[in-house]
């Protein structure tokens, strides 16, 4: 029996060549003004290299006092293009696909020197700093923020484009009742809370005609806060507005201790992909081949993202083929016949790296 993990997929006619996808995850490891670096380059390509069918990028901040933390990419100016194309290339050049995730930090700003903003003036816990309440006009540079990131992630030769609405960022503390007290026409009710998260993905739209992931924090484990329940709700909101598939992971909206387990965040996948019918990912903790094969085989999930065990082994994909019995292809220069397959792939392009050491 086949392995469906590694069968090949494809997503509004971009074919996958099997259903695991690199999690976004943050490296810190960008220049102060945001742009990659060639750590980056050597990160998010050597997953691709070990065989995900997709490589998502960590956070790229749409705006200057958008970055998680020091070190995040950015893509709030076309400055950034130039070094994420050199990402995308990597990752092309070996035969996978690569994804931005796009995002704003919102009062988890990490950059202690510049203004944090939020749906309301409410700080994350007792030893944050309190953010400013965002204004109508800031919430419309926010959208139009996440209109230019698209823009850019389009030229810069992305595949997928993910909007974060989860963790207790920005997109996430509209949505959650916890963080957003205002009592305009961007808070209250579901349709107030969403109602951001609705203008950006229009937004987004008319700048991204490709794969669009959102990823969410399905439960925000804190009482009158979101559950799985809540994103039925909001998932059949995205579906209508063209998002193509819905990464179900959760928490940060509280400073609350979750206590994981493998695949415990895989119900909420499942559950909007059966109430919505839209498509899901699955996220955290998920460790194994067979783990991963179940998810997809009982339909709980179309995509597998694996976080921290790519982290440890670039080369998953084929431990889990092992794992499954499964052969995959390995890079034609892993090969003894490496050679003469080589004679027929595309030239490398050269390093500034090297081309500074040689001369």
């Amino acid at each position: 029996m086949s392995a469906i993990l590694l069968e090949p997929y494809s997503i509004r006619g971009v074919s996958f060549r099997n259903r695991i996808v690199m999690s976004p995850m943050c490296m810190h490891s960008a220049t102060a003004a945001g742009v990659a670096t060639d750590f980056h380059v050597m990160h998010y390509g050597a997953r691709a290299l070990g065989g995900a069918g997709l490589v998502m990028t960590e956070t790229a901040a749409v705006l200057r006092n958008g970055p998680i933390g020091p070190g995040d990419l950015g893509i709030w100016d076309d400055m950034h293009i130039p070094a994420l194309r050199r990402i995308v290339d990597a990752v092309h050049l070996v035969g996978g696909r690569i994804g931005v995730q796009i995002g704003h930090a919102g009062r988890q700003l990490g950059l202690p020197e510049l203004t944090a903003v939020a749906p309301s003036p409410l700080a994350w816990g007792p030893d944050s700093r309190t953010p400013l309440e965002l204004t109508q006009d800031g919430i419309a540079e926010v959208v139009g923020a996440f209109a230019a990131g698209a823009r850019r992630a389009k030229e810069a030769g992305f595949d997928v484009v993910e909007v974060h609405a989860a963790h207790g960022f920005l997109l996430n503390q509209f949505l959650s009742s916890l963080s957003n007290k205002r009592t305009d026409e961007y808070g209250g009710d579901h349709a107030g809370r969403y109602r951001i998260v609705r203008e950006v993905l229009n937004a987004v739209r008319s700048e991204w005609n490709g794969p669009l992931f959102v990823r969410i924090s399905s439960t925000d484990y804190v009482g009158g806060g979101n559950t799985p329940e809540d994103f039925i709700v909001f998932g059949g909101w995205m579906k209508e507005q063209g998002v193509d598939l819905v990464d179900a992971s959760s928490g940060g909206s509280a400073p609350v201790k979750v206590s994981p387990f493998p695949g415990y965040q895989v119900p909420a996948a499942e559950l909007i992909r059966r109430k919505v019918g839209i498509l899901t990912g699955a996220v955290g903790l998920i460790e194994t081949g067979r783990q991963a094969e179940e998810i997809l085989r009982n339909g709980r999930a179309d995509l597998v993202f694996v976080g921290r065990e790519m982290l440890k082994d670039p080369f998953w994909a084929r431990t889990a083929a092992d794992e499954l019995r499964h052969p995959i292809q390995p890079p034609a220069q892993y090969t003894r016949y490496g050679s003469a397959w080589q004679r027929a792939l595309p030239p490398v392009p050269a390093s500034p790296l090297v081309d500074t050491v040689a001369a």
